[in-house]
């Protein structure tokens, strides 16, 4: 790692030496250059692929505390929550009923999703959303992108632009559980019309909806840029920690109907026999992210952007562990005997355990983009290496025996690289039709050595082709098709579930865009055919992580229309709706001791309706009041449709008001947002766990099958008020 470092440095050094070359070089406005950071990955319309935008000023109405993926919620076949309830934390979000292992995401071109779990953790970047200038999600395989592949959509998200002049930001939020959101930001604007510097610190607590669900959030942001006639260079550092009680185990249905926000997480029973929970029953964790771009455009044609990347992650969760055998504890004396998981007397005591997790991610991304009048093309790549390190301690036991506290009980290492290349490009064949052909070759190598996965030294190789046809009707009408191939491997956890294979999909598109002064809609077809799909069980690993298990042959196949209506001056209306079929083929599960081949299943955690709704009235300028509606079919939390495993659905609504003033004196700003969650006092649960259990009779050697389910509530009626002042 000190040879990169050393890397990046000496690659900063000569980016800046170049500057004075490109001051030489007629260009166009290079304020378009902060866009070709993501313009590898974005896509138009012109492009056959279902997305959505979102933009800063969209962000910052409901930008009050809440995570990125919740101010998300309203988007077409999006399906958030939030293990606290309240949206602040640890929140989560699904995409076509494909979860956030599979969406992929990234920021400024550069991947975020954890290399070797390929979630995406946002409680690691609170209030991110504040230095988010635009984000695009786009939905299915969508356009190559670097990092892990997109099995159900693909969000890239750009930062902050530079500003000209300088500026700050003061914003403050406070609201129901004791939340509170504190953000200062600022910018020198241009110095010497060259130079800027911006930043950004923010700290975010809640006590959750959830009992002692409580976050402890903090973040940073500087970027550091540099502006020339066709050049832009940006030095970005960014990142956050977090300390967060675990509310992850959930709660069954008979705890649903007595105590919604009862926490398992920490209980013991002490020496005297008292029922108690453990204080630190905690996830602490520290990321901070380093990105060097550097955008170049060469003429009015061409423009490139080469970028470097390192990730630092390092964190534990610590939990009590109540009759806990000590089998893999080392040399622990035990003061009694417990049962284990197989029903067996072994050696056993009370212990306070931490597990660890330090990790480095770094790489690579390059693009170079050709544009003229009838072809647009984009060559790109990239190359990451993931090093991350697993360990245990314990950091007290009743009676330690020959142990020293402190120890590592486990040591486990594991590496990841991920190289890829594409290229794309779009071809006007004629004034009205276009054709879209996008080809990426992927690489992976994953190593890992523990106790759970045993030794993985696995390779893939992956061709991902896409192709498609635009065609443009008349100025309003705008027809496209596309099909579109993808491969992905499997993450730690499915090895850790034994035989795995990697999963494949073919995704079929057909849409049709209509663009007029008072209506806009979108409306897409899609059939996703996948191979080994690694879906979700419904069943939790002990870190409260979703486990999967590959299904042989299914699919996905619905249709999602979205709309943007002005009705009149004061009021819009913004619907969405997907109608979709999500089905395993020819699904086998072991019953009551025999194999059963149960046919077409739903594909858990895959609701059959989603729609979302603004509706939004401006009464006068810059006082803005939307009603914002969100409904989710019932689902299933597991493969096997059984009636212990569903979701109910539900019908959420949340009102949101922002009052924009504009002295002439001191602020530039001062706006006054409100929003107020869940205004009918729902009472609903968005995500849960499922699972199976077997008894056998001693006497008949008979086995039965239990399915057991659990839940997670989210919060009922709640609010947050905020004041921003900019200057």
């Amino acid at each position: 790692m000190t040879h990169y470092k050393s890397f990046f440095l000496v690659l900063f050094s000569l980016f800046t030496s170049l500057t004075s070359f490109s001051q030489q070089q007629d260009s166009t406005k290079v304020n378009q250059l902060d866009d070709v950071l993501v313009s590898a990955v974005r896509v138009t319309t012109k492009t056959p692929v279902s997305f959505s935008n979102m933009s800063k000023k969209e962000i910052q109405f409901r930008n009050l505390g809440q995570d990125i993926p919740i101010l998300m919620n309203y988007l077409p076949s999006v399906v958030t929550t939030s293990d606290a309830g309240n949206g602040m934390g640890y929140t989560g979000i699904r995409v076509r009923g494909s979860d956030a292992t599979r969406v992929n995401v990234t920021i400024n071109g550069i991947p975020y999703n954890d290399a070797e779990s390929q979630g995406t953790f946002w409680v690691n970047m609170p209030d991110f959303a504040s230095s988010v200038e635009s984000l695009q999600l786009q939905r299915g395989v969508g356009t190559s992108t670097n990092g892990s592949g997109a099995f159900g959509a693909s969000l890239n998200m750009l930062t902050d632009k530079y500003a000209s002049k300088a500026n700050g930001e003061i914003s403050n939020s406070f609201g129901s559980f004791n939340s509170r959101k504190h953000t200062v930001k600022f910018s020198t604007g241009l110095l010497n019309d060259h130079f800027e510097i911006a930043g950004r610190l923010s700290a975010l607590k809640s006590d959750g909806y959830v009992d002692r669900a409580s976050s402890d959030l903090k973040s940073y942001f500087l970027q550091g840029t540099y502006v020339g006639k066709t050049t832009l260079i940006k030095a970005l550092v960014f990142g956050g920690t977090e300390k967060t009680y675990q509310s992850w185990e959930g709660i069954d249905a008979k705890r649903l109907i007595e105590d919604r926000t009862y926490n398992p997480a920490g209980k013991f029973e002490d020496e005297a026999g008292n029922t108690r929970f453990y204080d630190n029953e905690t996830d602490n964790y520290k990321q901070d992210h380093y990105q060097l771009h550097w955008s170049e455009s060469i003429s009015d044609k061409w423009s490139t952007n080469l970028a470097f990347h390192y990730t630092k992650g390092l964190g534990y969760f610590e939990n009590y562990k109540d009759d806990e055998p000590v089998e893999g504890y080392g040399g622990i004396l035990p003061t009694k005997m417990v049962e284990n998981d197989n029903g067996d007397l072994v050696p056993g005591t009370d212990l306070i355990r931490q597990k660890w997790l330090d990790n480095d991610f770094y790489g690579t991304t390059f693009s170079v983009k050709y544009i003229d009048e009838k072809l647009d093309v984009i060559f790109g790549g990239g190359w990451n290496k993931y090093e991350g390190s697993h360990y245990g301690k314990v950091i007290w036991a009743r009676n330690a025996g020959q142990t020293e506290l402190g120890d590592r009980y486990y040591d486990d290492f594991s590496t990841k690289t991920d190289g890829n290349i594409f290229a794309k490009a779009n071809y006007q064949l004629t004034d009205k039709l276009s054709f879209y052909g996008d080809l990426q070759y992927r690489k992976v190598t994953y190593k890992a050595n523990s106790a759970e996965t045993g030794l993985v030294d696995d390779h893939f190789n992956f061709f991902n082709p896409k192709a498609g046809l635009n065609f443009e009707i008349n100025n309003k009408n705008i027809l496209y098709f596309s099909y579109a191939r993808a491969n992905r491997e499997p993450n730690r956890s499915d090895y850790e579930g034994g035989n795995v294979k990697p999963e494949k999909l073919n995704d079929f598109e057909l849409g049709w865009r209509f663009n007029s002064d008072n209506v806009q809609l979108n409306t897409n077809f899609y059939f996703m055919g996948y191979k080994d799909q690694l879906v979700l069980t419904g069943q939790l690993n002990d870190v409260g992580a979703p486990l999967r298990a590959n299904s042989g042959d299914s699919y996905r196949a619905g249709i999602e229309v979205d709309a943007t209506l002005k009705l009149s001056e004061q009021w819009y209306i913004q619907p969405n709706i997907t109608l979709s079929q999500n089905k395993n083929k020819d699904y086998h599960f072991t019953r009551d001791g025999a194999l059963q081949n149960l046919g077409a299943t739903n594909i858990a955690f895959s609701p059959e309706v989603i729609a979302g709704n603004r509706l939004t009235f401006i009464p006068i300028k810059d006082l803005q009041i939307s009603l914002l509606s969100k409904f989710v079919g019932e689902q299933f939390m597991g493969n096997i449709d059984s009636d212990v495993s569903k979701l109910d659905s539900y019908f959420v609504n949340d009102l949101n008001v922002s009052y924009e003033i504009k002295p002439k004196k001191v602020f530039k700003s001062i706006m006054l947002s409100a929003l107020v969650n869940n205004i009918f006092d729902l009472k609903y649960e968005s995500n849960g766990f499922f699972y199976t259990y077997d008894i056998k009779d001693p006497v008949t050697s008979a086995v039965r099958t239990f399915d057991v389910s659990g839940y997670y509530p989210q919060a009922g009626i709640n609010c947050l008020v905020g004041l921003t002042l900019k200057f």
